[in-house]
């Protein structure tokens, strides 16, 4: 069997993703998906059987594990879905795709080899949002959906993200399984299974469906409406031509929410710039932005990672923002829980954190590791510094929609823009200002920087000193100023992240200048 990129296909920090027509192709696909099925088959048989009633029948008014308008809440997770099947029962899968090039056809051909498989497939009628697929998983309590999205990644890439039956990522026992499967498919030259599609249809064995009405009723409990009306201050949604598109813009629509939407057209080039939400990507919302409509709302991809831009074009990263949604649950909702942020996030919710008495975790880069925290725990919010942000009562997943409608909930509620809302908290705490660099690198050089990072054992950066190094996943060198310098390969890319927090723009600048410095020293 030829290789065909078979040998780089891994399930980094969320999913694997590859470079279309490279390694992501549809025999790769094919073999990926029959991974997938095989794994699900196994986990289906292995379940006991338990009788359980319906979600929420077995509790008190009041009492679901829901964030509701009030912000009323209970900490008990919601099992994980498709317990009460009966054994034997054939798994479903949940099977949807975003904007990007052949992502449907992607999408049918796993829907194909799933169907050979015995497994009932739930397709997206069109592309759909992660978010929204996500519910769908918890919905129709099926055993997982496959997702095919590069989220954020430029137009040249595809991938697969597979989201377990709770709705949220799957964790890294279950990735690891995956991978298991499909090198002991290709050991064995074992071929995908594979029907016909139209036959498939006919048979009943892939049923198309249509998330987003189920989705926005969905968001609609967990966004206090009256005050999103009531507010007055309207929102500019720009999906960025990806797979969110029209999802806020009839939400806030039927909320009476004055709103307007900017790139929302497919377009598999995203107007030749990523799908990913930052400052320098988003001047077209930036200019959108008014008096009418002070709030610009913007998410990746797959709508599953958000940033916002003020009235007055300032930029509202997701640190800001991350800080922002913990405030207004905690301080305005009345919720509590434990908060979780991975390594790369800012230390401002740290100090946060422990200002209201709650229990912070750090955790690897991937919403995967915030997920694993928030099925077993009391989990208030989740994030990572990228715009992934989950919130207590929704699902154990990342959500750009929910945190977007939940920023203008906000703005409403304080009647002033969120530049505002966030210089007042940044009274409260002090100033930390961040940014990010990426430097590209062949895929050969990646051990070559590790294992010089491994040795660099700096005690002063730029003369400041280093009072630790954080190994939790990359190299995170905290300094003496509560600035702090984070060098790390990315998990998805060919490219080497610099991350830098200081109380200075200036500062900010110097340190990631000093980690580009490194990354030439190490390739050196």
């Amino acid at each position: 069997m030829a290789d065909n990129g078979i040998k780089q296909i891994t399930f980094g920090t969320d999913g694997w993703r590859g470079v279309i027509a490279a390694d992501f192709t549809f025999d790769n696909v094919r073999l990926v998906t029959q991974a997938v099925c095989d794994y699900v088959i196994s986990e289906s048989r292995k379940r006991v059987t338990v009788t359980s009633p319906p979600r929420g029948e077995d509790k008190g008014e009041g009492a679901a594990a829901q964030m509701t308008k009030n912000g009323s809440s209970s900490p008990d997770p919601s099992p994980p879905r498709g317990e009460d099947k009966g054994e034997g029962a054939a798994p479903t899968l949940v099977i949807g795709y975003d904007t990007r090039f052949l992502s449907d056809k992607f999408a049918r051909e796993a829907a194909c080899v799933a169907a050979a498989n015995g497994i009932k497939v739930l397709l997206t009628e069109e592309f759909a949002p992660t978010p929204a697929i996500s519910q769908a998983v918890v919905d129709s309590e099926a055993d997982g959906a496959v997702v095919f999205t590069a989220s954020h990644n430029p137009y040249k890439y595809n991938g697969l993200k597979f989201k377990a039956s709770y709705g949220g990522s799957a964790s890294p026992v279950a990735t690891g399984a995956i991978e298991k499967c499909l090198r002991k498919n290709i050991a064995a030259g074992r071929q995908p299974l594979l029907v016909d599609f139209d036959e498939a249809i006919r048979g009943g064995s892939i049923e198309l469906f249509d998330p987003k009405t189920p989705y926005l009723v969905r968001l609609a409990e967990l966004v206090d409406m009256e005050i999103v009306k009531n507010g007055g201050m309207g929102v500019v949604v720009d999906p960025m031509y990806g797979a969110g598109q029209g999802y806020l813009r009839e939400f806030f629509q039927a909320a009476g929410c004055p709103v307007s939407e900017i790139h929302d057209w497919r377009d598999p080039y995203f107007g030749g710039v990523a799908p990913e939400p930052l400052d320098a990507n988003l001047e077209d919302l930036g200019r959108a932005v008014s008096a009418e409509y002070p709030l610009g709302v913007a998410l990746d991809g797959d709508a599953d990672r958000v940033s916002a831009v003020d009235v007055t074009g300032d930029f509202i990263n997701p640190h800001r923002i991350f800080a922002l949604i913990l405030q207004y649950l905690h301080k305005v909702k009345g919720l509590s829980g434990d908060v979780v942020k991975t390594v790369s996030t800012t230390g401002l919710i740290d100090l946060m954190a422990a200002a209201y008495g709650l229990h912070l975790h750090e955790t690897p880069i991937g919403f995967k590791y915030v997920c694993d925290l928030m099925i077993s725990g009391d989990v208030l919010i989740g994030g990572e510094e990228s715009g992934g942000i989950g919130v207590k009562g929704h699902l154990p997943e990342r959500d750009g929609m929910l945190i977007g409608a939940l920023l203008t909930e906000m703005m409403n509620y304080y009647g002033k823009p969120l530049g505002q809302i966030y210089a007042d908290l940044e009274t409260k705490h002090g100033v930390f200002l961040y940014d990010r660099t990426d430097v590209e690198i062949d895929e050969d050089h990646r051990d070559a920087i590790l294992g010089y990072l491994e040795r660099f054992n700096p005690t002063e950066l730029d003369g400041v000193v280093v009072d630790a190094t954080n190994t939790t996943d990359g190299f995170k060198f905290c300094l003496a100023d509560a600035s702090w310098l984070m060098i790390r390969p990315s998990g998805t890319e060919a490219v080497v992240r610099i991350y830098a927090e200081a109380g200075s723009r200036t500062r900010v600048e110097q340190l990631l200048a000093r980690g580009g410095t490194i990354i030439k020293e190490a390739l050196a």
